[in-house]
């Protein structure tokens, strides 16, 4: 099933460290770009770094499965391969991260592999994978 695309803005301190992060390490290919802002295409759908460093980072968390989960934070739902692929990838490259990759709610309804990360703006950002897609939404 086609779904549509979604476009995202977020702001970053430096294009340059924005190009890095996610073309050369999360391998999201480069669009349009002008002194200010970047596309990339982050798994079929359009982002868009902003030039704007006081807007970046999070500042909130909330509490969920015992982590403290960043409020403001975005990503992608990926097959386990690929999840498992990219976990990997970023242990490999040293990423820090916010929440260690792990199985979220084993066991129960909503059961996925989950793990948070902070682009060098401190954006955060969490990757997914179901192991049946009818748990993305299931109550």
């Amino acid at each position: 099933m086609d779904i549509p695309r979604f476009h995202l803005a977020f702001p970053v301190r430096d294009l340059s460290e924005a190009r890095a992060f996610y073309g050369d390490l999360l391998g999201c290919p480069e669009g349009r770009s002008s002194d200010e802002w970047v596309d990339f295409n982050f798994h079929g759908h359009q982002i868009v770094a902003h030039l704007s460093p006081a807007e970046a980072g999070h500042r909130s968390t909330n509490d969920v499965d015992g982590h403290n989960v960043p409020v403001r934070h975005f990503g992608a739902l990926l097959s386990p391969p690929d999840w498992d692929r990219l976990a990997e990838r970023l242990k490999a490259a040293g990423v820090k991260f916010v929440i260690e990759p792990y199985t979220r709610f084993k066991g129960e309804v909503g059961e996925q592999s989950t793990m948070f990360f902070l682009d060098p703006s401190g954006n955060a950002l969490e990757f997914k994978a179901f192991g049946d897609d009818a748990m993305v939404f299931a109550k």
